[in-house]
């Protein structure tokens, strides 16, 4: 705190007036600053509305999206799941599940008990120790699958579990608290996965571990195979499948083994075209394509209010939030209007739905009336009878054709469009092509970094001159201040003198 002189004149404020006006230029300054700033978070809202449009139609290129069939399964529902797939067929199809494949493991034939007991009382809390007794070791060792795992005497059954699962041993152990028994298993199916009972050097050895839960090599089991009768009921052949692993996939649909079908019966498959799945993929794009579009297209034609500048730190004290709210939104209004990088952006969208107009038409898709800047329209029924009486012709205009390795796939043109986009942001702005939620930080070398980084230079630097300007005002009045003093004293000697 300044304090003033005898003078009574009031040095602060004298100061401070003389400081508004140099202040002006650090104003104008951090003013640019803010505005600078604001424009890159418009560049990465617009970013991130762009990384999840693209995230969404690379979704939708999947066959999965666009599936215009769909299987009906009735007789025995609950031995088996069926899916139909985009290519599936028609052919009605009846299953019998006789077998299910098996993963290969290993099992201790009697419930683990601790020392002394009669029966299966081990919990998953039960040391090692407990369940040895007196003769415990201070570790044991686990050979499997080319890794030896060692635990001690201490580790509880529930620690032996978590070590065996993450060693990277490509098993999981389980401990069943109602039977009590300790089981190991493959995580994967098929002969290649069977549980080898081989340590570090790759070698069969004994695992002590194994022994003290009475696990012996021959309690080991190898993977099978499942059986799967499959009679297309239209002309009554049959084929029998022995699928590795619990899944299959006949004519187009996908088979999960649930259970054997046993005396229940078969299972009943029917598959029929139905078009709703592939609709609600359409429907979703072309909503989210006119969002994107019509976020575009108001930022290149939004209002901007020139006599809005972002407010500075004194003009934000003076005012009241609903005020500074009100003041901002205009300060923020018109940042990216006449954009080139999002011009270029609309002209590639709009160009890439034109070059397929023609085929989209055919199904009912349709571009609105000019004024409606590109907007997509859907006529459903058309666009259903389509999906129906010929899908293929609409999944080739979304997704291409494998017979066609030249056509371009309205999905990834657009994302190869707007990845372009993206790329010019990144350079400009520092955002990421990969930020899905705008919580990515900026990269500091893009054209906008470069030029903060030349604002926060000059702002220090005038903020550093100002500081010296200040100082040295306040010298020259303390100086001033002390002139002033040592005249009053001599004037007053003066006085009393002539008395």
């Amino acid at each position: 705190m300044r304090i003033n002189g005898f003078s009574g004149m009031d040095i602060d404020s004298m100061v401070t007036s003389m400081m508004t006006a140099k202040r002006a230029p650090l104003n104008k300054l951090n003013q640019q600053k803010q505005t600078l700033e604001w424009t890159r978070d418009s560049y990465r809202e617009l970013n991130t509305k762009i990384v999840q449009f693209s995230q969404k139609m690379k979704d939708m290129n999947q066959s999965a999206a666009m599936n215009t069939q769909k299987s009906t399964l009735t007789g025995n529902t609950t031995a088996i799941k069926a899916e139909a797939n985009a290519d599936a067929s028609s052919t009605p199809m009846s299953v019998v599940v006789n077998k299910l494949a098996t993963k290969s493991n290993m099992q201790t034939s009697t419930g683990l008990r601790t020392a002394g007991s009669s029966t299966a009382d081990a919990t998953k809390n039960t040391t090692l120790e407990q369940i040895a007794g007196g003769s415990a070791s201070d570790t044991y060792e686990l050979n499997i699958n080319d890794k030896t795992i060692t635990f001690l005497k201490t580790d509880t059954i529930s620690a032996v579990i978590g070590r065996i699962n993450s060693e990277g041993a490509n098993v999981t152990a389980t401990f069943d608290e109602i039977s009590g028994k300790f089981s190991i298993t493959a995580k994967d199916y098929g002969d290649s996965n069977n549980i080898k009972l081989t340590g570090a050097d790759k070698q069969v050895k004994s695992s002590t571990l194994m022994d003290l839960f009475q696990i012996s090599s021959t309690d080991v089991k190898g993977a099978e195979k499942g059986e799967v009768i499959v009679t297309n009921t239209a002309d009554s052949s049959s084929k029998t499948y022995n699928p590795d692993k619990n899944s299959l996939v006949v004519n187009g649909v996908s088979l999960t083994l649930l259970e054997t079908t046993g005396t229940t019966g078969p299972a009943k498959i029917t598959t029929q075209s139905d078009p709703t799945k592939a609709m609600e993929t359409i429907k979703s794009f072309v909503d989210t394509y006119n969002d994107l579009l019509s976020t575009f297209n108001t930022k290149l034609s939004e209002q901007k209010y020139r006599d809005f500048p972002p407010l500075t730190a004194d003009q934000r004290k003076d005012m009241k939030e609903d005020e500074i709210k009100q003041w901002e939104t205009k300060a923020k209004s018109g940042l990216l209007k006449n954009d080139s990088i999002i011009s270029s952006a609309v002209s590639s969208m709009r160009m890439t739905i034109s070059s397929k107009l023609g085929d989209l038409s055919s199904v009912g898709i349709t571009t609105g009336q000019y004024y409606e800047n590109g907007k997509l329209q859907i006529n459903e029924e058309k666009l259903k009878a389509a999906l129906t009486t010929d899908p293929d012709k609409v999944l080739n205009i979304f997704q291409g054709s494998s017979d066609d390795v030249t056509s371009k796939p309205l999905f990834s043109e657009l994302r190869s469009k707007l990845d372009t986009t993206l790329d010019m942001f990144v350079k400009k702005a520092g955002t990421s092509k990969f930020d899905t939620n705008g919580s990515m930080t900026f990269k500091t070398e893009s054209v906008m970094g470069d030029q903060l980084k030349g604002y926060n230079r000059r702002i220090t630097d005038l903020t550093s001159r100002l500081k010296d300007a200040e100082t040295r005002y306040y010298k020259q009045f303390s100086a001033m201040e002390s002139a002033m003093s040592k005249y009053q004293s001599q004037s007053s000697n003066l006085t009393n003198l002539l008395k």
